[in-house]
C-alpha cells in the first residue's frame, strides 16, 4: 500500500470513508457529464500506446477507454475504489498506487488522463505531481486534466476533503513549467455544479 505521503494520508482516508457513496453518485460512465465524455473519448482517439488513468476512482474511464479499443490502465491510492472497479470491470488492469509512488518508467506511456484526481493536491504538491507525469509520458505523449476552475489554488471544503480551484491560465503556467505544451482547453459551467475546465497538453 503506498505510504501516506504528502496530501495522500487525507485523501485516502476521505475517500475510504465513502468509497461505495461516491461509487454509486459518480462510477459509471452513464451518469457523467454528455460533455465529459465526448472530450475524453476524442482526446483518447488519435493515442496509439499505453494509457493511464491517474486516479481512477471506481474505474469508470478506465473501462471507457479499454471499451474503445485502447489498452488503459487505472490506479488508485483508495484500496476500495480498486476493489470496487476489479469487480465492476474485471476486464481491465487497475492497480492500487499513488500517483506520486506509483514507480512509473520514464517515457513508458503515451498518454495520461488525471480527470478531477488532482484536485486535492495542494499547490506546493502540485508541481512535482505534474513533473511525475511528465517523466512517465513519451515524448510527444498527451495529457488531459480535468479540474475545478476559479481563483488559483484556492482551497474549497469538498464533499470529501479539502480541494483546490485552479485557472485555465493558471493551471496552463503551471503545465508549461512542468514540460508541457497546452493544445487546447475548455470551460463551463455544468448545471447543478462547480465551474469546470479541462486542458489538452503534450509533452515536449
Amino acid at each position: 500500500m503506498p505510504r501516506n505521503t504528502g496530501s495522500d494520508g487525507r485523501i485516502r482516508e476521505g475517500y475510504s470513508a465513502r468509497a461505495g457513496e461516491y461509487a454509486e453518485l459518480f462510477g459509471d460512465i452513464d451518469q457523467m457529464d454528455a460533455d465529459d465524455r465526448e472530450r475524453i473519448a476524442n482526446w483518447a482517439e488519435g493515442i496509439d500506446g499505453r494509457l493511464l488513468d491517474a486516479g481512477c476512482g471506481p474505474g469508470h474511464w478506465t473501462a471507457f477507454l479499454a471499451a474503445r479499443g485502447h489498452v488503459a490502465e487505472g490506479i488508485d491510492l483508495v484500496p476500495e475504489f480498486i476493489s470496487l472497479a476489479t469487480a465492476r470491470y474485471p476486464g481491465v488492469p487497475y492497480r492500487v498506487a499513488s500517483l506520486s509512488e506509483a514507480d512509473l518508467e520514464e517515457g513508458s506511456l503515451r498518454g495520461v488522463l488525471a480527470w478531477y484526481s488532482l484536485i486535492h493536491a495542494s499547490p506546493g504538491e502540485l508541481p512535482s505531481l505534474l513533473a511525475t507525469v511528465r517523466s512517465a509520458l513519451e515524448d510527444g505523449g498527451a495529457l488531459l486534466l480535468g479540474f475545478f476552475d476559479g481563483p488559483d489554488g484556492e482551497p474549497f471544503p469538498h464533499a470529501v476533503t479539502t480541494a483546490h480551484h485552479w485557472s485555465v491560465d493558471g493551471m496552463s503556467a503551471l503545465l508549461e513549467e512542468a514540460g508541457f505544451s497546452v493544445i487546447d482547453s475548455e470551460t463551463r459551467v455544468p448545471t447543478g455544479a462547480r465551474p469546470h475546465a479541462s486542458i489538452s497538453a503534450v509533452a515536449v
